[in-house]
């Protein structure tokens, strides 16, 4: 009798299943109109294999219509979207055994029990996970037998997430995974999206949450106006172009025009309280070095130096000039 593999774990696709060199989503000049409104205005996104892309946006910035175009539940007015390798539209067939997708809401008949939904859902594959592994890992055995409307945001939250991957996919649409989560379910569904990413399955998260998107992803794509306004890494964007800042603290009364005349020119320093100093700009190793060359010169002792980096929030306001809301 053939070995089932580890419940718990979605196994890596066998090579010939495997994208090899083939970008896992790729979409070129998406188009998508809504009337006179132009929700997508010729976007472009590329998803590596075998990686978490986090995409972000303010609400109307055109992010669901593109992750909806590349689940095929969008035909695009003009561009390409490719995912997998296939028209997620015209080759809907051969993809929808390959992806996972967890809907924000809907998607589960209002009266089934919610056991009894994850057990036809994981009939509709060739390989489904074992589901009772699946559902103790998730923290649904105690609403098993509850009807959907009746299961709390949460747990409707965790059952579509348990749907989207008891199929084994290849690649997983994630909307807003974690929404309506306490800090425990949270965490689990972090560790699940981590085990995903091990063993070789593409993730595609929205989230509302920076700091889920700065713990699980690989790559950040921050939509604004129906545009890839940045993407990559985490560290890519918090680093290129954004200000950093540093801190000290000295003797009070410091001249900063002089410290300033030794600084390059877009820096900017500030007494804030008595012998507390900031110094914002593109802070690297030569500022710091400038800084602590100048106080020597100058006699001053500075203690307590310490450098804050942006966040990836900070980089969301500089692009957009929103706040994330749930």
């Amino acid at each position: 009798m053939r070995s089932e593999p580890s419940p718990s774990r979605i196994p890596r696709p066998t090579p010939a299943e495997a994208p090899g060199e083939v970008p896992a989503v790729e979409v070129r000049g998406l188009v998508k109109r809504y009337g006179t409104k132009t929700a997508v205005d010729g976007l472009d996104l590329t998803v590596r294999p075998g990686t978490v892309t986090a995409v972000l946006g303010p609400n109307g910035a055109g992010k669901t219509t593109t992750v909806e175009s590349c689940e095929g539940y969008r035909r695009p007015d003009a561009g390409t979207v490719r995912v997998l390798g296939l028209d997620p539209v015209a080759d809907a067939a051969a993809l929808r055994p390959r992806i996972g997708v967890m809907l924000q809401s809907g998607g589960v008949y209002p009266g089934a029990r919610a056991e009894e939904m994850l057990r036809h859902t994981a009939r509709l594959h060739a390989h489904p996970l074992a589901v009772d592994p699946l559902i103790e890992r998730l923290g649904l055995g105690g609403c098993g037998r509850t009807a959907y409307r009746r299961l709390s945001g949460g747990q409707q939250q965790r059952l579509a997430l348990a749907m989207a991957v008891v199929g084994r996919p290849e690649l997983v649409f994630l909307d807003e995974p974690t929404a309506g989560l306490d800090p425990q379910a949270r965490r689990a569904t972090w560790e699940l999206v981590r085990e995903l990413r091990a063993d070789g399955v593409t993730v595609v998260l929205t989230t509302h949450f920076m700091d889920e998107a700065e713990q699980l992803s690989d790559d950040v794509a921050i939509i604004d106006g129906g545009r890839v306004a940045a993407q990559g890494s985490p560290e890519e964007l918090c680093r290129g172009g954004a200000e950093n800042t540093l801190r000290f603290t000295g003797r009070p009364g410091l001249d900063l025009a002089a410290l300033l005349k030794a600084l390059p020119a877009d820096t900017a320093a500030a007494e804030l309280t008595p012998g507390t100093y900031r110094v914002t700009g593109r802070i690297d190793p030569q500022l710091l070095a400038t800084v602590t060359s100048w106080c020597a010169q100058h006699g001053v002792m500075p203690d307590r130096i310490s450098v804050e980096r942006h966040t990836l929030e900070d980089v969301f306001l500089e692009l957009t000039g929103k706040e994330l809301r749930v």
